[in-house]
């Protein structure tokens, strides 16, 4: 079921929405319905050709010049600078205004035009001359007030973004008559000492009257003539300073100089994710046209190699052997045939009677020849058993049987026949009938 808002807790609601998405607006418009009631308090509306914006002035925030609230007229083009919130009683959002800047042609504003012009002349502004900021610096000189918010807003970011950097804080005043003095100082030790790879001008927000210490030639002229780059980071993004068009790279605000020299870590840790994956990409991409190569290297090579040819040859070797099995066996059936047609032709050409002398004839040399094959086989079974006996006479384990051992060395592997043929401390093996022992000389007789 839907939540259903009072009135007071939806303008509430709204309240803290419109005040945390707007903390601090620059509004520019004319006034108008200007009222000044018995409290102090300044009520004007804000308005252009399309639009327009309720705003009070409460006496608490008029911390600027009488000259500024008095001047303050219906028809004036003005530049506001508060928060947005919700007035609660009729249910508007309404300006709450801080700092009011008039628009018109003030004597600053025409001094500041002049000087601005007269150095773009000068080429303190060519875009061509100004350097970009190292990558990642680690060394830091850092020009402000001590103790300012923007330095506080400076040190935080840089705390929370970069691989971490060493800062150098160089004391100067941000406003006055003096401050433009103090600041070339600051440039000009920081130069001298050369251990800074950027140098950081930074103020908070202010009126042109604040910020006019930044508007100096002589100040523009040290950071033209700085061998180590400038970033300046002076008032609100709708300041501009003379310092910050003279400056190698100019910052909207404090917090964005930071922002402009450090990313944050989590972009960094992405980073490292994505060369991570295109490593491995990478990666797996090379091994798989080393692969490919080795592949086609293996192939090549294969053809290539003694081992293929050695089993080419017995390929062929082998395929020969079959060709000769099968022509042997070829003229083997050949020569039988012409054996059986030759023995028929003999059969046919001689009758029985030839036939039955020749078997005689036969049976009379064979039973000769039967008689000196037994004679044979009977000597050579006699001189079979007498190399048996002779053979059984010269086995070394024969007298083994009798009580005898073997006895091997281990260094040299032979069978011991002299005291000699060990030293000391050589390992031999003891062999009686069954089983062996391992033993260690420790002394040799020769007798």
């Amino acid at each position: 079921m839907p939540h259903i808002f009072s009135v007071r807790e939806l303008t509430l609601a709204v309240k803290a929405t419109l005040e945390g998405e707007f903390p601090l607006v620059w509004v520019r418009g004319q006034i108008s319905n200007l009222a000044r009631p018995g409290s102090g308090h300044i009520y004007f509306t804000l308005k252009d050709t399309e639009a327009t914006l309720g705003a009070v002035w409460f006496k608490s925030q008029q911390w600027q010049p009488e000259a500024v609230r008095e001047s303050l007229a219906d028809g004036q083009k003005v530049v506001c600078v508060g928060r947005l919130t919700v007035y609660a009683p009729r249910g508007a959002y309404q300006l709450v205004v801080e700092m009011i800047q008039d628009q018109g042609l003030g004597a600053l504003y025409m001094a500041f035009e002049a000087l601005k012009k007269r150095m773009a002349e000068d080429g303190y502004f060519d875009p061509a001359r100004k350097r970009t900021l190292p990558p990642h610096p680690q060394r830091v000189a850092v020009i402000t007030a001590p103790g300012s918010a923007a330095l506080q807003d400076f040190l935080r970011l840089a705390g929370e973004r970069g691989f971490g950097a060493s800062i150098r804080v160089h004391p100067a005043l941000v406003q006055g008559e003096q401050a433009s003095g103090q600041i070339i100082q600051a440039v000009q030790t920081t130069n001298a000492q050369a251990w800074a790879e950027v140098i950081v001008l930074i103020r908070g927000g202010g009126s042109l009257e604040d910020l006019w210490a930044f508007n100096n030639e002589d100040l523009a002229r040290a950071l033209f003539l700085s061998e180590i780059p400038i970033l300046t980071g002076i008032g609100h993004e709708v300041d501009t300073t003379i310092a910050d068009l003279t400056a190698d790279v100019r910052a909207a605000t404090p917090s964005h100089a930071a922002q402009l020299l450090w990313p944050e870590r989590r972009e960094l840790a992405q980073a490292v994710d994505e060369l991570e994956n295109r490593l491995m990409v990478a990666t797996r991409e090379l091994l798989r046209r080393k692969e490919a190569l080795l592949t086609g290297q293996s192939k090549a090579l294969s053809w290539l190699s003694p081992r293929v040819r050695v089993l080419r040859a017995v390929e062929r070797l082998e395929r020969l052997e079959r060709d000769l099995a099968r022509c042997g066996l070829a003229m083997l059936q050949q020569r039988r045939s012409a054996l059986l047609q030759t023995q028929t032709n003999l059969t046919r050409a001689l009758d029985g009677r030839v036939w039955s002398a020749w078997q005689s004839r036969l049976d009379q040399c064979v039973q000769p020849l039967l008689a000196a094959g037994r004679q044979a086989l009977l000597r050579g079974e006699h001189e079979l058993a007498k190399l048996e006996t002779a053979m059984n006479n010269l086995n070394p384990e024969r007298p083994l049987e009798k009580g005898f051992c073997l006895v091997q060395s281990e260094r040299t592997g032979r069978y011991l026949r002299d005291a000699r043929d060990v030293r000391e401390n050589d390992v031999v093996r003891i062999m009686p009938r069954t089983g062996s022992v391992v033993a260690r000389v420790m002394e040799t007789k020769q007798e």
